[in-house]
Parts: C-alpha cells; structure tokens; sequence
C-alpha cells in the first residue's frame, strides 16, 4: 500500500510539473491561435538560467524569478517581433518556431555542453517525509503545492476578473473588444508572455526531479503537446486533468513496462482525436 502511495504521489508530482509547462502551451493555441513550437524552449532556457541564478546567488527563489522574467521577456519578444507578423498564417508559425527551437537549442547546447544538469532543492526542502514504512521527498509534496495554487491562480484571474473578461472578449470577437477600448494586441501579447513565464519557472522547478539536458525541449514539447491534445486547447481544466493522466500514465509506464511507456501515452491521444478531436473540454472550432 505505502509503495502505491508512494507512485501516486510521484505521478502527481511529475503531472503538476507538466501542468505548468502545458498550461501556456495551451493557452497560446487555444486563445491566441498561435502553433508556438518553442515552447520547449523557455522550458529549457528556464532550467539552465535558474541554474546559474542559483550557483551564483545560494537563492532557489532567485533562480524561479530570474528564470520567469528572462522567460516572459523573450516570449514578449518572439511574439511582437515574429508571431505578429504571420498571425494568420499557421504554416509559417510551424516553419518559425521549429526554427527557434533548434536555434535555441543548439544555443543552450553550446553555452552550457551536452552533459545532462540538475538543480539542487533548497535547503528547507532538501529533507524527506516518512509516509509509512517509505519516505517522500518533500522538495516533490512543495511542488504539489506550488502547482495547485498556480492553477487556482490562473482558474480566478481568467474566470473571475475583468482582465480575464477582456482575454476572453479579445478571442471571441477581437474588433468588438477593440470597439469597447480594449487593447487587444497587448491582452494577446500579455497571454503569451505569462506563458512563457510559467515554462520558464517550470525549468527551473522541474530541475531537482529531471534535470536539463540536450534535448530536454523535445521531450517536454512533445508531452505538452499531448495534453493539450487531450484536454483540449484553451481549457485550463483539461490541460490540469490531462498533466495529471499523462504524469500518471508515464509513471507507472516507465515502472510496470518501459518498453512500452511511450505507447501507453500516445494511444489515450489517438483515441481522443478520433472520438473527440476538440479535447476533453475543448471547444469545437
């Protein structure tokens, strides 16, 4: 029983992590119809300046907000700048981002190398819990925690605000929300650089359980991507339960049956796009 405890709370953990990274990626497709394929890369990015945050300053909670900032800072950037330019042209989206993700990639591999990283917890984390006969990391239980608040944050902030009013109001009729003097362009930039932000902290939250590595991009894009498959784009409920699945299914995947962990992921995302190609609590566009 306490082992059983013990992979729940693991595949919870690791589902939490995945929420975050997934959340903007969802977000950004399903509210702002922008197919941003380096995501990954603020996931990544965010990992390695989080590190050399902490390394410098002893300060976890340095590297969380260097990692957010600088984040947001270049999702600002690649959407003004690029995004903008090809809103309506989800062909050029693809071609560009996956630019940027190897760009940043290969950047990421030639300032820190190709050996694998990982960030050590805080202090005040770095012990264990006793859950029965076994202990728990409690740097995984804080990280439980962070995401759920994160997730009730954002459910208020876009459900029950005014500022989430007018993010909807943007998505659904943009030149309505225009005629009503909402700056629709900055709610579209402000989206994808919170985004952003929550990939970057991701990061750097995600070190002490995965480390970064070459190629860490990929993978976590990839997952994210079958999230936001299965929750459905721009549902905030669908990409928590669909991170709490897939965080589920790799778990006891990569324990019970490694040979075919990735099977286990991508047969749920079949089905839902043949049954439901919206998502579970997508709409139907």
């Amino acid at each position: 029983m306490t082992v059983w405890a013990i992979q729940g709370l693991n595949a919870l953990s690791y589902g939490i992590l995945l929420y975050l990274v997934s959340v903007g990626l969802t977000l950004t497709l399903g509210l702002l119809r922008i197919i941003n394929l380096t995501h990954g890369s603020y996931y990544l990015l965010g990992g390695y300046l989080g590190l050399v945050t902490i390394e410098v300053t002893g300060s976890f909670l340095a590297g969380l907000c260097v990692a957010g900032v600088a984040m947001m800072a270049l999702g600002l950037a690649t959407e003004r700048l690029l995004f903008r330019r090809y809103s309506d042209n989800e062909p050029a989206q693809v071609l560009l981002s996956l630019g940027l993700l190897f760009l940043l990639g290969d950047i990421a591999l030639g300032i820190w190398g190709g050996t694998a990283r990982t960030i050590r917890p805080p202090e005040l984390l770095a012990g264990a819990v006793p859950i029965g006969s076994q202990q728990f990391p409690s740097y995984r239980l804080a990280l439980i925690g962070v995401g759920l608040l994160v997730a009730i944050g954002l459910w208020i902030l876009l459900e029950r605000t005014r500022l989430g009013l007018m993010v909807r109001a943007a998505v659904d009729d943009p030149e309505l929300a225009q005629a009503m003097r909402v700056n629709v362009p900055l709610v579209m930039a402000g989206v994808f650089s919170l985004g952003a932000l929550l990939a970057g902290v991701a990061g750097t939250l995600g070190g002490p359980i995965v480390g970064m590595y070459p190629g860490g991009d990929f993978d976590i894009l990839l997952l994210a991507t079958v999230i936001v498959i299965l929750g459905g784009m721009g549902s905030l409920r669908g990409a928590f339960l669909g991170a709490l699945l897939i965080g589920i299914i790799d778990t006891i995947g990569r324990s019970s049956f490694p040979e075919l962990s990735l099977f286990a992921i991508f047969a749920p995302m079949a089905a839902i796009l043949v049954l439901r190609p919206q998502g579970l609590f997508g709409r139907a566009f």
